[in-house]
C-alpha cells in the first residue's frame, strides 16, 4: 500500500512538474527566435563588410590577426557564428514540432543562457489546454513509473518468498 501511495505521489509529482512544460516551450522558443534574428543581423553584417573588402567570411575571419584584440575579436565572431548555426537548426526543428512532441526534445533546450533567463521571468500557472493536460499526463505517468520502478528495486531483496 506505501509503495503505490509514493507511486502516486510521484505521478502528481510528474504531472504538476511536465504540466508547465507547453508554456515554458513557448517562451523559451519566443527567446531563442530573437536570439536568432539577432545572431542573423550580425552574421549578415560581418559577411557584407567582409564581400566590401572582396573576401568570403572565412578569409575575413582569418584576416583578424595581429594584434590580441583581434584574435579575442575572430573567436567572438566564430562562436557567435557556430552558435547562430546551432540556434537555427533548433528553433527550425522546435517550430516544426508540436507542443506535446517538444516535451520529447529536450536537446534542443541545450542553451544554458537562454534555458537560464526563461526559467527566470517563467511563472508557473494552472494547465487548461488540452496540451496542458496531455503533458500532464504524460508526467503522471512518468512521474508514477520512475517511482514505482525505484521502489520496487529497492524492496526486492526484502519480499517474502513464496512457500514452495
Amino acid at each position: 500500500m506505501m509503495l503505490r501511495l509514493l507511486a502516486f505521489v510521484g505521478g502528481l509529482a510528474g504531472a504538476g512538474t511536465l504540466s508547465q512544460f507547453p508554456e515554458f516551450s513557448q517562451q523559451y522558443l519566443q527567446r531563442l527566435g530573437g536570439q536568432v534574428d539577432a545572431l542573423a543581423a550580425v552574421t549578415a553584417d560581418f559577411d557584407a563588410s567582409a564581400a566590401k573588402a572582396g573576401m568570403d567570411r572565412e578569409k575575413a575571419l582569418d584576416s583578424m590577426t595581429g594584434t590580441e584584440f583581434l584574435g579575442f575579436r575572430q573567436d567572438d565572431m566564430r562562436n557567435a557564428f557556430t552558435r547562430f548555426d546551432r540556434l537555427s537548426a533548433d528553433l527550425t526543428l522546435l517550430r516544426a514540432a508540436g507542443p506535446v512532441e517538444r516535451v520529447f526534445m529536450p536537446q534542443r533546450f541545450a542553451d544554458t543562457d537562454l534555458f537560464k533567463a526563461t526559467l527566470a521571468e517563467f511563472k508557473p500557472a494552472v494547465p487548461v489546454t488540452l496540451t496542458g493536460l496531455t503533458t500532464s499526463g504524460i508526467g503522471f505517468l512518468g512521474g508514477w513509473a520512475a517511482v514505482m520502478g525505484l521502489l520496487t528495486l529497492i524492496a526486492t531483496p526484502f519480499r517474502r518468498r513464496a512457500p514452495r
